[in-house]
């Protein structure tokens, strides 16, 4: 085994949490002029929700309402909240099996009604932290939460800006891993990241 494969296995172990190497190494900035938010239309089922989210949908819909397409809402009226995908797992509900509900769309780009009602001041809660982790995907195990990299045809474009700038997927996504993780994990994160990134030569 080479050098770089004992200092840096491909799993990082950070508190309760494995790590991707692919998180340090890939790059990665979402360009939404060029994929048009392209994330929360495709794919066969909505965003991901925690369980303390379910909460805040309930908690916040009334707020958030103003904010959404009709037939957005039109679709959580008949749909619910929140509704249970092909594995279980609890999500947003679709509209006619397509976008997100809480999607609204500005000159062709999707974005998320639940943050323009956090932007806006109405909530206090910026949006799901699968959206907002986004290409990171959380998978939770009993011991243990696996951190990785969904790759994604639809993000070529955040791919090759994130190259073109030299901006690695924690760094782009620090807010919202601070927000999963809380700062001491991040900061744990950022270590490993310069020292990997030094021995590869790619830090100082």
């Amino acid at each position: 085994m080479s050098e770089k494969n004992d200092l840096f296995p491909t799993i990082l172990p950070i508190g309760e949490t494995l790590v991707s190497l692919d998180i340090i190494e890939k790059k990665f900035i979402c360009n939404l002029h060029a994929c048009k938010g392209g994330c929360c239309v495709d794919g066969d089922s909505g965003a991901p929700l925690e369980t303390e989210e379910l909460s805040l949908l309930k908690k916040h819909y009334r707020k958030i309402k103003p904010f959404l397409t009709e037939e957005g809402r039109k679709a959580i009226h008949q749909q619910g909240l929140y509704v249970l995908d092909v594995e279980g797992d609890k999500t947003t509900p679709l509209v006619d099996k397509k976008h997100c509900a809480y999607v609204v769309f500005e000159k062709g780009i999707a974005s998320c009604g639940i943050e323009k009602a956090y932007e806006a001041g109405a909530i206090d809660w910026q949006k799901p932290l699968s959206c907002h982790l986004y290409p990171i995907r959380i998978k939770k195990y009993p011991d243990f939460s696996a951190v990785n990299y969904h790759q994604w045809e639809i993000c070529e474009p955040a791919r090759i800006l994130g190259e073109q700038q030299g901006v690695p997927i924690y760094q782009f996504l620090k807010a919202p891993l601070i927000r999963k993780f809380g700062s001491e994990w991040y900061e744990t994160l950022n270590e490993i990241a310069g020292e990997y990134l030094k021995h590869k030569g790619e830090g100082a």
